[in-house]
């Protein structure tokens, strides 16, 4: 007799727990309480025009003309909190935008992964399959994530400290260009003198900091 109560027991119990969980999800109106990842992103009470691309979902037009100004009409999504101008809550906004697509904006607004197996010397230049990313802030077309193929970073055997030393020594003859590979600088500063001096002063800086360098898109060694 014994062996048959504990079993009712035992159901009973399991009886008492489904019931428990089905009042609470009544109670709770059935709703999750998980936040969506992208909120994250998603700074509150900020400006609803200035949010991600990943907290707003906007009505695209494919057909609008490459490279114009356009406008398109957009919603915050689930659990993103935004304000206009005059710091009202807002739900529908407008952003303003060039006509193009993700894959055909200038490096600057993306991010893409590096590659390993780049060689460093090679002729000609290697790519390499990336996979990049549109910052956050800026808004395109299609998708934001996309494959592009990249030039590996290589170098030509130029070094940066010869070129520094040829713009402070022999800048003013466009030593430093002819190095450099930029014959047309170097005859500009020959035949001017540096520029009467300021081209060689201006070159010696942007050489120092790296902004000038080969001629063919290496690196410095």
């Amino acid at each position: 007799m014994a062996g048959g109560v504990r079993p009712l027991r035992g159901l009973s119990a399991l009886c008492r727990v489904l019931l428990f969980l089905s009042q609470f999800c009544i109670l709770s109106g059935g709703e999750s309480t998980e936040i969506p990842p992208y909120v994250m992103k998603c700074p509150s009470n900020g400006l609803c025009s200035r949010l991600p691309a990943d907290c707003i979902d906007c009505t695209t037009n494919f057909s609008c003309i490459y490279g114009k100004p356009v406008t398109f009409d957009c919603a915050v999504k689930p659990s993103v909190t935004c304000v206009d101008q005059d710091f009202k809550s807002q739900k529908n906004f407008i952003i303003n935008m060039t006509c193009r697509f993700c894959w055909q904006l200038p490096e600057t607004d993306y991010e893409c992964t590096n590659s390993t197996s780049c060689m460093t010397v090679s002729c000609p230049r290697q790519r390499y399959p990336a996979n990049c990313t549109v910052r956050d802030h800026v808004h395109c077309l299609g998708n934001r994530t996309f494959p592009k193929m990249l030039y590996c970073n290589w170098t030509g055997g130029y070094k940066w400290s010869t070129a520094l030393a040829l713009s402070i020594t022999l800048g003013g003859f466009g030593a430093d260009r002819f190095y450099l590979g930029q014959w047309r600088e170097g005859l500009g500063k020959l035949f001017s003198f540096g520029g009467l001096g300021i081209w060689t002063l201006i070159d010696v800086l942007l050489i120092g900091v790296g902004y000038v360098g080969p001629a063919d898109g290496s690196l410095y060694i």
